[in-house]
């Protein structure tokens, strides 16, 4: 990351020819200094398809951003882009939920303590109260919303509310052990990051470690994926692994987790929030 201000433009397109010296050139032509380039080409699926990221120097332009998005939009439009562009100088706001375990929020928020992650979160949701005072002594918002299985249609309208209210751009589900609805899922496409306990597609739903274990594998895992309708299928940010052996009890493994689950996490929130990740199907594109 640079330390001076610039904008992301990130973008996928039909892939022809002169798609990159089209956006260069349009850059270059208001004399914008490029400080960063990532591109792929994807031939699967059925069709070919370009992404692209780019770090433009901000006060190298003479405009600002929603003069840029003006300008670049006929582009876009030519080239029959999905595109977004952002602003290093915004920070991004990011709501944590959690349930009752605690090392991912308590990584997340060391990370954003000590300024390692450059986010603001305006609130942390939980279903539980466990860690309202822990959350509450960082000086973030901390609010219950249990979820009654018999009626969590009210529950997720009043996080829908919180997030509204808050002006949220992104959910982490920090070990929040509730399944989102569908509704939810369809409303912020994108905007919802899980970490998962295990290598997924291995192990989905409960008890990933305990499955690993019956099953005698030799390698266990972590995934930050984005949420969908369908439970653990959403496309994949970020996965890692460790070797077990034969001697590990399901509590060595759940140890040795944890700390991957947060490493795991904390990465794919940056590559998130860096505008480096781009979804195609139920894939990704990961400019690290």
């Amino acid at each position: 990351m640079h330390s001076q201000r610039y904008y992301t433009l990130s973008a996928s397109c039909p892939d022809r020819v002169g798609i990159v010296a089209r956006v260069s050139g349009f850059i270059a032509e208001q004399h914008g200094w490029i400080l960063e380039s990532s591109y792929h080409s994807d031939d699967a699926n059925g069709g070919s398809r370009y992404f692209m990221r780019l770090e433009v120097k901000a006060d190298s332009l003479p405009f600002h951003l929603a003069e840029f998005r003006e300008r670049f939009l006929p582009i876009a439009e030519e080239m029959q882009m999905d595109w977004k562009i952002s602003d290093s100088a915004v920070k991004k706001r990011v709501v944590i939920f959690v349930s009752q375990q605690e090392h991912c929020l308590y990584d997340l928020l060391a990370r954003w303590q000590s300024k390692e992650l450059d986010i603001e979160i305006p609130c942390v949701i939980s279903n539980h109260d466990a860690f309202k005072s822990f959350v509450e002594w960082h000086g973030i918002p901390f609010h219950h919303v249990p979820v009654n299985p018999d009626d969590k249609e009210a529950a997720y309208a009043e996080v829908h509310r919180l997030y509204e209210e808050v002006r949220g751009d992104t959910m982490v589900l920090a070990r929040y052990m509730q399944i989102i609805p569908p509704a939810m899922c369809a409303a912020y496409p994108g905007q919802i990051i899980n970490i998962h306990h295990s290598f997924l597609p291995s192990f989905v739903g409960a008890k990933p470690y305990h499955q690993a274990y019956q099953r005698g594998v030799k390698l266990i895992g972590a995934t930050c994926h984005y949420v969908t309708a369908d439970l653990d299928q959403g496309p994949i940010i970020e996965q890692d692994v460790i070797r077990i052996d034969h001697s590990d009890s399901v509590a060595d493994m759940v140890r040795y987790g944890k700390d991957i689950e947060k490493a795991v996490l904390a990465r794919g929130l940056r590559y998130h929030l860096e505008d480096r990740v781009l979804v195609h199907g139920n894939k990704t594109v990961v400019f690290r």
